[in-house]
């Protein structure tokens, strides 16, 4: 029997090794054999799960000729792997991943930390921030008066609760983007929303154009859709879209569907400028491309004056080309799973129709909880108080960043939850797999990139402050060392730290 249930091709396997590039040896500094950085490279591209676990690998002589390297180097590579447990072979069926007995399998996404290692671990993975008190005890108080009515039905609303929904449709309409409860969609979650919307518009081997970098998760949701990413690269620092770019794989790849985050960026914390999206939505809308605007973000403005421009809907009056996203999970609490679709009826239709194939509708409690906040004003203030929180995280994390890896490049974002951060020269990768090492969570670069861009890069969220803050910077600056001194043994235990 096939014990392989994918496979990797020589190309796409050399692309993504040679991204992993490394400070270059100083004096002194012994570099490892040519098959044993083979090995290792291959071995953290599976506890990445860039490479998925019983992938199988190119035959040694693809490779060798994909790397331009002798086929004993590779020989000896999966033979180092085989040793390792991260390699099985068998005679005619070739040679696929694998991960050692009693290791954990590699998430392909950002997934929150497990809360038994909360103790002595910190959690730089997972961008999201604990629920802001007392306003989600407040909210789930309000949805259970208001449940007695909803408990005597059968419970399932496809299109989400009608009260939900137009409180949805006033609140664009107050942003100046007239909305009628018939173009809002509830949904599970941001997640939730943009599965709907690929399943509807790019079935497999579709096109999406996407920002390069973008958000991890999505990335590997259109993945595993069988979608075909088409990566349009971001402008540098904060300066947003690079227009003429989109233009071009607008015009030549045409996309079925193009996805952006307008609104302080994930991850680079970029906001676009009104000509920015007046223009994209021009560009979309000419090469009949739908464009899916994550809204998620938008409310989390951080600094005094910044002015976020009207949303990317409001340049589409017609509503034909842009279909909006939100949620409250990033903007109030990740637990609370409520998202939105906003779009013209006739799409909503259908989304509601395809959901009778998937989840249904949405937690009936959870929408009532969400309706309370938006009818009370208690959204306004609990959100006022998460970008305190959010801004003070922010500040203190850029603080000890600067001081514990002064080498560490970064634009500070006005808002959103997240440090795009180049690391020195060194490969995310590696420091991702030394921070676990030595106590710190941390998703490395190429997560956010297509085909193992951004090596050179982590990602930093707005979830810790203080002294937290202070030995993330700590335990970040040591696992730079182990991997400048290209140090693979562990460190033994990372003390416990209690915040």
């Amino acid at each position: 029997m096939v014990q392989w249930t994918s496979a990797v091709g020589a190309s796409q396997l050399a692309r993504l090794l040679t991204s992993q590039q490394e400070r270059p040896a100083g004096p002194g500094t012994r570099r490892p054999p040519a098959y044993r950085a083979l090995a290792d490279g291959i071995r953290l591209l599976v506890l990445e799960g860039r490479v998925p676990v019983a992938a199988r690998l190119p035959a040694e002589r693809e490779l060798a000729v994909a790397l331009s390297v002798s086929r004993t180097t590779v020989a000896a590579a999966y033979e180092a792997l085989r040793s390792e447990g991260f390699l099985e072979s068998r005679r005619g069926a070739g040679s696929w991943t694998a991960v050692p007995a009693g290791n954990p399998l590699p998430a392909r996404g950002l997934e929150p930390l497990p809360p038994e290692a909360l103790g002595s671990v910190i959690d730089l993975g997972c961008a999201a921030l604990p629920a802001p008190e007392p306003w989600l005890t407040r909210a789930v108080q309000g949805a259970l008066e208001e449940l007695p009515p909803y408990a005597h039905t059968h419970g399932d609303y496809p299109a989400g609760l009608p009260a939900l929904r137009e409180m949805i449709a006033e609140r664009y309409t107050a942003r100046g983007i007239p909305t009628m409860p018939e173009q809002i969609m509830v949904t599970t979650g941001a997640m939730g929303a943009i599965d709907a919307i690929c399943h509807l518009f790019g079935g497999r081997g579709e096109r999406i154009a996407v920002e390069s970098p973008s958000y991890a998760n999505i990335l590997q949701l259109m993945r595993e859709a069988g979608a075909r990413l088409v990566p349009v690269a971001m402008a540098e620092g904060l300066a947003g879209w690079e227009l003429d770019r989109w233009r071009q794989v607008l015009r030549e790849a045409a996309p079925r569907i193009a996805y952006v985050v307008a609104d302080f960026h994930n991850p680079t914390g970029a906001l676009a400028d009104e000509d920015q999206r007046r223009g994209l939505v021009e560009a979309a809308r000419s090469a009949g491309t739908v464009l899916v605007a994550d809204e998620t973000m938008s409310e989390l403005w951080l600094d005094e004056g910044v002015s976020v421009p009207r949303p990317v809907c409001g340049f589409d009056p017609a509503g034909s080309t842009v279909i909006t996203v939100g949620s409250a999970s990033k903007a109030f609490w990740a637990g609370m799973r409520i998202g939105w679709v906003r779009a013209a009826p006739d799409v909503i239709r259908s989304l509601v129709s395809a959901r009778a194939y998937a989840d249904l509708g949405t937690p009936v409690l959870e929408q009532l909880g969400v309706n309370w906040l938006f009818s009370t004003g208690g959204w306004e203030q609990a959100v006022e108080l998460r970008r305190g929180q959010a801004r003070e995280n922010r500040d203190a994390l850029v603080a000890a960043i600067r001081r514990e890896l002064p080498a560490w490049e970064f634009e500070v974002p006005g808002g959103g939850l997240t440090l795009w951060v180049r690391a020195g020269g060194l490969s995310g990768s590696r420091l991702a797999e030394a921070g676990e090492r030595v106590g710190v969570r941390v998703p490395s670069g190429p997560r956010f990139g297509v085909d193992g861009a951004f090596e050179g890069y982590v990602r930093l969220p707005f979830t810790v402050g203080g002294a937290v803050a202070e030995e993330a910077a700590v335990r970040l600056a040591a696992a730079a060392r182990l991997v400048e001194s290209g140090g693979t043994a562990g460190t033994g235990a990372p003390r416990t730290f209690v915040a």
